[in-house]
């Protein structure tokens, strides 16, 4: 089963010590935020049989680059290990790591980047490119600002994608037709996210 990324409520990553990219890119933005990993998270879910199964990913790290009173300059970007899935099955886990889905060994990211960020009250629109497998097409992320609070911010959005636009198109058929599983993915983050001095 597959399963992407991104629950970014916005899901926006939390700066992840291995990514020096990343930390590098917050010590040069002076309106750097820093992802606070112990409170936020990038969450999925897919159709299995008849039910959806839920997932996330435990290695991920990200920036957020933006003004609170004027998120029109803002932006997104992060990066996913996609050997840190996580279902809470191991050998479900191991065989989306594999070549029938994503394919960890030769594809070891997930990764975001946003074009456009838009902030109207308590809504919050995170426009961008999403790439798995190799394969990079535009998503709409949709959610809340949770607006923000001294030196911290936080939001959450939501986005669905189509997992064989991205080559994930492993399915077995089942017995009265249909397939074990479903093609939409639901990707949710959520963040809070810490200015950087």
């Amino acid at each position: 089963m597959f399963a992407p990324l991104l629950v970014l409520a916005l899901t926006t990553l939390p700066v992840h010590p291995s990514s020096t990219g990343h930390l590098a890119a917050l010590r040069r933005d002076p309106g750097a935020w820093a992802i606070d990993q112990n409170h936020s998270e990038v969450t999925f879910r897919i159709r299995h049989f008849v039910t959806k199964v839920r997932g996330r990913f435990t290695d991920w790290s990200g920036t957020i680059s933006g003004d609170p009173k004027d998120w029109a300059t803002g932006s997104v970007a992060v990066d996913i290990k996609t050997t840190s899935i996580n279902t809470g099955n191991d050998r479900r886990d191991n065989d989306l790591r594999s070549a029938r889905f994503f394919n960890a060994d030769s594809f070891p990211e997930i990764t975001f980047k946003s074009s456009k960020v838009e902030v109207s009250g308590e809504s919050i629109t995170i426009t961008g490119d999403l790439t798995i497998r190799g394969v990079t097409k535009p998503v709409v992320l949709k959610g809340s600002y949770l607006g923000a609070s001294g030196s911290k911010i936080g939001f959450e959005a939501t986005t669905t994608i189509n997992r064989m636009d991205y080559g994930v198109s492993w399915n077995r058929a089942v017995e009265g037709g249909g397939a074990m599983l479903g093609d939409d993915v639901e990707i949710s983050i959520s963040i809070e996210a810490n200015k950087q001095q």
